[in-house]
């Protein structure tokens, strides 16, 4: 993959596969499996922001997941900073962990109702850290001024804040070690859109001051295109197109990104462009389309698309696409 060097590559992804086994049977022998992440190949740049987009069950979060070592990668290597990271003891792939971390889209999920927000917080610096008790509650007093919130804050349960203060302190715990790698899946999606637009101002203006890495995993394309610098599409665990998001929104290539693009709602004003209905269901993952996964709902879709599986190739300075029906 050619990119622009004027930054140096922070984590790099070389054909890798996540496969869930499907058992069946009186002795549970594996039968199948659900291919939920298949050959993709990436590379990050430090500071920027990286979007993958894709209809629900393409991969995403599976992807950002397996990234993480929340998945264990069945085939293909992980890179950060030029060190693969799968093969690492654990005591080092530990260390690097503390660089990569993650936003969810609930984070009331994964706080405890019962715990403060302070001492939730202060974990990870007891985990991390030998910090005091006083130089702990420091740190999170920081934090939380860091994200938006104030001192008060610290001693109040889960259940006193609204969504978007609750991301604000998803937020908070992301940054505590100072990570290099933030993977934000569906950071936004739950939250109402004037407080989708302060907690992407928040995640911007961290970026610059920390010069922090984005792996934006998103369905709402209008909210990746405002974000990202490249945008990432998939399609059933395969990536379909890469692209500098300018370039992808004003000139998709692949016949399935121009049809995700059209289905982004416009107002009502002058002609809008058609939108583009795709027939049929999308495959089972445990038995993909040979070929082109795509081929079974592309209009353009031939013989040869049954036969040949396209290769991902560079069709204009740093754009990717995987389709036998476009050419440089």
């Amino acid at each position: 993959m050619t990119l622009t060097k004027s930054k140096s590559t922070l984590l790099e992804l070389r054909n890798v596969k996540k496969y869930y086994p499907i058992r069946g049977g009186l002795l549970k022998k594996v039968q199948g499996h659900v291919k939920a992440v298949e050959e993709v190949s990436l590379t990050l740049l430090e500071g920027e922001s990286l979007g993958i987009v894709g209809e629900s069950g393409c991969g995403k979060s599976t992807l950002g997941k397996t990234i993480l070592g929340l998945e264990d990668i069945t085939d293909g290597k992980v890179f950060f900073k030029e060190t693969e990271i799968q093969h690492l003891s654990n005591k080092n792939r530990n260390d690097f962990k503390k660089q990569m971390q993650m936003i969810f889209q609930d984070p009331y999920a994964s706080l405890n109702p019962r715990q403060r927000i302070g001492d939730a917080l202060e974990e990870v610096f007891v985990i991390h850290t030998n910090l005091s008790k006083q130089e702990r509650k420091e740190k999170v007093i920081g934090l939380l001024r860091e994200v938006g919130l104030n001192e008060d804050h610290y001693d109040r349960y889960p259940h006193e804040f609204s969504g978007g203060q609750r991301q604000r302190i998803g937020i908070a715990r992301a940054i505590a070690l100072n990570p290099s790698l933030i993977i934000c899946d569906e950071a936004v999606s739950a939250l109402d859109v004037s407080v989708q637009a302060q907690v992407l101002k928040l995640l911007k203006s961290l970026q610059a001051k920390y010069k922090l890495t984005y792996l934006f995993i998103s369905h709402d394309l209008g909210v990746v295109r405002y974000f990202c610098d490249r945008v990432l599409v998939m399609y059933l665990g395969n990536t379909v197109e890469l692209a500098p998001a300018d370039k992808l929104y004003n000139n998709p290539l692949h016949p399935y990104t121009k049809a995700l693009l059209s289905a982004i709602p416009r107002p009502k004003v002058g002609k809008r462009p058609e939108k583009i209905r795709l027939t049929g269901e999308i495959p089972n993952p445990a038995n993909p389309p040979s070929g082109c996964t795509f081929r079974t709902r592309c209009p353009l879709a031939t013989d040869l698309c049954g036969q040949v599986k396209p290769e991902w190739k560079e069709i204009v300075e740093n754009h990717f696409v995987a389709c036998h029906h476009v050419d440089a």
